[in-house]
């Protein structure tokens, strides 16, 4: 990794906060939801801070889903998704944990991915002290985050730790070993382009040689049986969409649960609050999904 890839990297995570318009103008949940709470989860890569986003009381334990952000591996900003884990927290009636893991250009592969999975471990040994039933439990992520919810998923059935009643994946990054001149959109001006994954690559992924194993390339993993039911949103102009599209057929070759939607008309930023009504949709299919793997099925 040079200097110049690294300051970067660095300037992109420093400057999200300010510039992730992700989001604005799709808080669609109810006012009433308690602000989020903070707490930290052991991992084996350190503690790693999470927000923590309840429902409304219950007289029963909530569900719980955990989500990862996206940002490229890059930016740390989980705020960006708040959104979505309200809403879902609205609507699904779950606990929604909103992951801060380690970025470029301080940390690099595999720190983020073992972090991921130590996160969702860790609720499905310690919920219960928590008032929630990890017994019910989701992983969700968009793009960067969606690669380390495969992934996690993925680590948990080799390991035999845990087994997430859902996975939600949204326009998600699956294979960061494919030359990323490979990876074409349709459109003039793409959302992502090669400049910004081969900046991924030099300053999270440094090492090349790992880029193709599994928990990086969830994509490559020869054998996906037994995977977790999976729902699978890929946007139509997205330079991500071949291999999320990939990743689906994959699923359902391997015998796996699986929906896949492609959302029209959409770049990376799948929900846009230019078109709310497609955002709802999108939204409403989501929950639609958790409430049957959280709620419905365990009822």
């Amino acid at each position: 990794m040079g200097r110049r890839q690294a300051l970067t990297a660095w300037m992109m995570q420093k400057a999200g906060p300010f510039t992730v318009r992700y989001g604005e103008g799709l808080d669609l949940a109810s006012a009433d939801l308690p602000a989020p709470t903070r707490m930290r989860i052991p991992t084996r890569e350190g503690a790693v801070r999470c927000r923590v986003q309840h429902p409304r009381p219950s007289a029963t334990p909530s569900p719980v889903v955990v989500h990862f952000h996206g940002g490229a591996f890059i930016v740390r900003y989980p705020q960006m998704d708040d959104f979505y884990t309200r809403f879902l927290a609205d609507q699904v009636g779950a606990v929604v944990v909103s992951v801060d893991y380690d970025v470029a250009p301080q940390k690099h592969y595999p720190v983020a991915q073992h972090q991921a999975h130590d996160v969702v471990a860790w609720f499905v040994e310690h919920g219960a002290g928590m008032g929630v039933d990890a017994r019910r439990i989701a992983i969700s992520g968009f793009s960067a985050g969606g690669n380390l919810a495969a992934s996690a998923a993925l680590q948990a059935r080799d390991a035999g730790t845990f087994a997430p009643a859902l996975v939600v994946l949204g326009v998600p990054s699956l294979d960061v070993a494919e030359p990323t001149t490979a990876k074409t959109a349709t459109i003039a001006r793409p959302m992502i382009d090669a400049g910004l994954l081969d900046l991924v690559r030099e300053t999270y992924y440094r090492d090349a040689s790992r880029r193709p194993e599994p928990y990086a390339s969830p994509l490559l993993a020869p054998d996906l049986t037994d995977y977790p039911p999976t729902l699978v949103l890929t946007a139509e102009v997205d330079a991500l969409r071949r291999e999320g599209d990939a990743f689906a057929a994959r699923l359902l070759e391997a015998g796996v649960d699986v929906t896949h939607h492609v959302v029209p008309d959409r770049d990376h930023y799948f929900m846009l609050a230019s078109d709310a009504e497609q955002a709802r949709e999108t939204l409403d299919l989501i929950v639609a999904h958790l409430r049957v793997a959280l709620v419905d099925l365990a009822g």
